[in-house]
């Protein structure tokens, strides 16, 4: 009896499942038959399937507002793209078609909200949400998006500093802020409180003191943040309730408050073991708001979010050809990739992030334990392990005496759409000088088509000898 990989699949998960089906042997991506692309343009090359951004919008933008209705709650639901998550342009042209809010976190983001008005992509209306520590350059910036044409601008403080600059730098006699509140980091990390938003302790008297008595300033928003993101544990319930628990309090200071801002955190999907109930979750995050105030006689606030990695994560893959096998030792097999995991999903190596990975094709060939290795000359360019497995278990091909294979092999990382592109240096320069790889776009055509085109080739010599100086 054969041990083929498609039998591994089905007795270890329910499959097919969203976004993952197997048609003749070969696996599809969104609908997308990732060979007919392979053949098409070659490998490695990252895949970007628009229609799954717009999707990922409204399934959360319906959940909160169906919990909203279920629980009679009172306030408004916002949703903001983190810019940070993906800055390219094909995103945020997907993100502001469903009518989203924009969150930026640099002073080179304002330049980019900057452009989009420009190209009047972005209306004056939107909400732009600052956050992160702000520069004089950052903040000037700001200033000009307060004092311009925009409306709903609301730079969040991230600490005392930059309040005072803020008043020097914009010339409205009235403006919005909002206040970061620094959140508790879990027990297994490194250090206590989070180093982003003012002290806990601090924040009600500061808000006395310095915001409640100046004229000039609106307090809007108070945002909070678990950097490990949504989960159903008792860190995060307790950090929800002590965030809301201050809001009220500051509500009776500051009475322009209105919004509570939960950031992102909503996971994705990086194995085909996922098993998250998102209905429960925003449920569960409207109902503990609701409480808090009704008890606390506080009208019911807008929620805002700033999902970034849950915008754009599952909307992407990196493709790659296994180049030849290396049996090392007795248990040790090798596949080696014409690519860098390192350069181009720098998470793996960064974090050890796992990604779902599956064959493109040979699901019916038998399976054995294999590592897979980067192009690169790097000891850590390698990937041997899945999220729901401490092994990695691929199709086995035949191969040649020098190890080449009989048969081409193709492999896919899946969901990596979300900071990948930024932190490997797109188009920059690579470890061991390996190039960025092709970029494709796949979308729908209005007959419901699917259509696809090539963003951009794989990065010259040239290009890269350019950017070194040579």
């Amino acid at each position: 009896m054969i041990n083929r990989y498609t039998d591994l699949i089905d007795q270890t998960f329910y499959f097919p499942q969203e976004g993952f089906e197997l048609r003749k042997d070969q696996l599809c991506f969104h609908n997308i038959p990732i060979k007919r692309l392979i053949d098409i343009y070659g490998t490695p090359f990252r895949l970007t399937y628009l229609p799954k951004i717009g999707r990922q919008i409204r399934k959360a933008r319906n959940l909160f507002n169906k919990s909203f209705k279920e629980l009679s709650y009172s306030g408004q639901y916002y949703y903001s793209y983190c810019t940070k998550s993906n800055h390219f342009h094909y995103v945020l042209n997907e993100v502001l078609k469903e009518g989203v809010h924009i969150e930026t976190s640099s002073s080179f983001d304002i330049d980019l909200v900057q452009s989009l008005r420009q190209k009047e992509q972005i209306h004056l209306n939107k909400i732009i949400i600052n956050n992160g520590y702000k520069t004089d350059a950052y903040l000037k910036k700001i200033a000009d998006l307060i004092d311009g044409d925009f409306k709903n601008v609301i730079p969040v403080l991230d600490n005392k500093t930059e309040l005072p600059k803020l008043l020097d730098f914009v010339q409205k006699d009235a403006f919005n802020i909002g206040i970061r509140v620094a959140t508790e980091e879990e027990p297994k990390f490194e250090f206590y409180t989070s180093r982003l938003g003012i002290r806990r302790a601090e924040i009600l008297e500061y808000c006395k003191q310095e915001v409640a008595t100046n004229k000039r300033l609106r307090l809007k928003m108070l945002h909070f943040f678990v950097d490990t993101g949504i989960k159903d544990t008792i860190y995060y319930w307790s950090e929800l309730k002590r965030a809301i628990k201050l809001y009220c309090e500051i509500k009776k200071i500051c009475p322009d408050l209105k919004a509570i801002n939960i950031g992102g955190g909503m996971p994705i999907r990086h194995s085909l073991d996922f098993d998250y109930d998102y209905a429960y979750m925003i449920k569960q995050i409207v109902e503990q708001v609701k409480s808090a105030c009704d008890e606390d006689g506080i009208p019911h606030p807008d929620i805002f979010t700033e999902f970034g990695k849950f915008t754009v994560a599952e909307s992407e893959a990196m493709i790659y050809q296994v180049l030849s096998q290396k049996l090392q030792n007795d248990s040790e097999l090798w596949y080696m990739i014409n690519g860098s995991l390192m350069n181009d999903l720098p998470d793996t190596w960064g974090m050890g992030q796992r990604f779902i990975l599956l064959p493109v094709n040979h699901w019916n060939k038998e399976y054995r334990r294999v590592n897979i290795g980067g192009i690169t000359c790097d000891n850590a360019d390698y990937y041997n392990s899945e999220a729901h497995n401490s092994q990695l278990y691929l199709p086995l091909v035949g191969s040649n005496e020098h190890g080449e294979l009989n048969e081409p092999l193709y492999l896919g990382f899946f969901h990596t759409g979300a900071y990948q592109s930024a932190l490997s240096g797109y188009g920059g320069i690579k470890h061991c000088l390996i190039p960025s790889p092709k970029h494709v776009l796949v979308d729908i055509d209005e007959d419901g088509q699917l259509k696809h085109w090539l963003r951009s080739e794989e990065q010259s010599p040239e290009q890269m000898l350019d950017v070194l100086g040579y």
